[in-house]
């Protein structure tokens, strides 16, 4: 199966990648061209490149990865991040409609989007089911539940065989260093290395249900290969939630490492969702996927990835710490 990957050199998209590639499927990456890497240039802002990119794949199915998803800069930049997320995935589905009324291929479309689009939600809801009302509470995850509702109304109007996931908070190696998690390994890896022992944090008290980037990869290659029902939404979660505090507690544990930890006002939202825990079930019953991989091992290869940066960093710059 050819399969066309947006945003295919990011954090999930090398992970989905390499998956699919295990799997003895051909994989179109696409992404930004600065990213480097063998990649088709993807500017999803351009509905000419992108109607090149869908021509060039011909792919049986598209995983579509590519986006802004950091909420601080969707704050900053509403307009930027909606232009991306929704009209980029409104782009994306109408080039592939145009190639498929031209005698283009008919595939598979995943569109990955966010378990932010729930917002908060009452405190009994969770583990939060596909029915549950959406409430977005910032301008990422308002981006998102756009880009879903088109990718659902592309089924609907036009028959087109797309799928939507609401993936939790997925962690692992290779994660931006904004992600909290990862700048928390990368922050312990500095001190272990014998930086400056202070750890700024925002709210701990946050509870998020966490997976392995791995096991996310492993849900979307599942619903690529036909898994699931055209035109629904699937949740990708553990089913349970961990709070933030705790997932530093167990680094530090890792890190082996003294910390001050201290409160930073400037890493705090403006709306911050208390819990956010998912239901796997529907997707369990449709393809069979359970997450594999216990959150010691994944924050092992967090903690594992950090130590290699900083290490990369003081070979380039011995004096950095």
């Amino acid at each position: 199966m050819r399969v066309l990957v947006s945003g295919a050199n990011g954090f999930v998209g090398r992970h989905l990648c390499g998956a699919l590639s295990a799997r003895g499927h051909t994989v179109i990456a696409a992404g930004r061209a600065q990213q480097g890497g063998d990649l088709l240039p993807l500017d999803l802002q351009d509905a000419l490149n992108v109607r090149a990119v869908v021509d060039i794949a011909r792919a049986d199915a598209v995983a579509h990865l590519a986006a802004q998803a950091f909420v601080p800069a969707a704050v900053a930049d509403p307009w930027y991040t909606h232009d991306v997320n929704a009209g980029g995935t409104l782009r994306l589905l109408e080039a592939i409609r145009a190639a498929r009324a031209a005698g283009g291929t008919d595939p598979r479309i995943l569109v990955a989007g966010s378990a932010d689009v729930y917002g908060v939600q009452p405190a009994g809801a969770y583990p939060l089911p596909e029915t549950t009302a959406l409430r977005p509470a910032n301008p990422y995850a308002a981006s998102k539940a756009a880009a879903e509702a088109y990718a659902l109304a592309a089924a609907a109007t036009y028959g087109m065989d797309t799928v939507v996931t609401r993936a939790f908070n997925h962690i692992g190696p290779g994660q931006d260093a904004r992600f909290a998690v990862m700048s928390f390994a990368l922050r312990l890896a500095r001190i272990a290395a014998g930086g400056d022992p202070l750890l700024l944090v925002g709210n701990l008290d946050a509870e998020r249900d966490f997976l392995d980037v791995r096991d996310v990869a492993a849900a979307y290659v599942l619903l690529l290969e036909g898994g699931g029902a055209r035109g629904e939404v699937y949740n990708v979660a553990a089913g349970h939630a961990v709070a933030m505090k705790e997932m530093l507690r167990r680094l530090v544990t890792i890190a082996r490492v003294g910390v001050e930890i201290r409160d930073d006002p400037t890493r705090l939202r403006a709306v911050d969702v208390p819990l956010l825990s998912g239901d796997p079930a529907k997707l369990r019953s449709a393809t069979g996927w359970e997450p594999s991989i216990p959150l010691a091992v994944t924050l092992r290869d967090v903690y594992a990835d950090a130590r290699e940066r900083v290490a990369a960093e003081e070979r380039a710059n011995p004096a950095a710490r």
